[in-house]
């Protein structure tokens, strides 16, 4: 979706995420890709939840608890930003967020759970949102970001973290 959004409603640092958006309607697309990673994670042994492919980097549990954090601060940032909210937001360190998210003391099913309702709701909020609440923008981390690209950034950021999983942890 990296097309349709322009270079000035996002941080060029977010356009590995929105490039692998495939779905232009945002909720539809968080729809499928609900879906499909759940299928992927449940498919995972219970065994490998604990599992970091290297010292000092999170286990498959705490990638899953990442994206759970992340889906709710962006789906936050989304809802401010539609609501023409113009209050810069700061932003996070997902360094400071795994080692307290206590996620390897969750089960795979708790996790799994979790992460499917932080995505129904963003999914409930983006189909809120008209064409037009999607283009306002707001200010994250110090830079610019609207409404439909932290949609997309939602999208991608998962994707991009399934291909982690695949390629490193399993």
């Amino acid at each position: 979706m990296l097309s349709q959004v322009k270079e000035e409603e996002f941080n060029s640092y977010y356009s590995t995420y929105i490039s692998k958006a495939e779905h232009a309607d945002i909720a539809e697309g968080l729809g499928v890709e609900r879906k499909e990673f759940v299928t992927f994670v449940e498919s995972i042994p219970e065994e490998k939840w604990s599992y970091a492919y290297a010292e000092n980097k999170w286990t498959i549990a705490e990638v899953l608890q990442h994206i759970i954090d992340t889906e709710r601060i962006f789906a936050y940032r989304a809802l401010r930003f539609a609501r023409q909210d113009k209050t810069p937001l700061a932003g996070f360190e997902q360094d400071d967020y795994v080692p307290n998210s206590n996620a390897n003391q969750y089960s795979k099913h708790e996790l799994i759970s979790d992460f499917i309702g932080a995505r129904n709701n963003s999914i409930a909020l983006f189909k809120s949102f008209t064409d037009d609440m999607l283009l306002h923008i707001g200010e994250a981390s110090g830079s610019p970001m609207s409404a439909r690209a932290a949609g997309y950034i939602l999208q991608g950021h998962q994707k991009h973290h399934l291909q982690v999983i695949k390629e490193r942890y399993l």
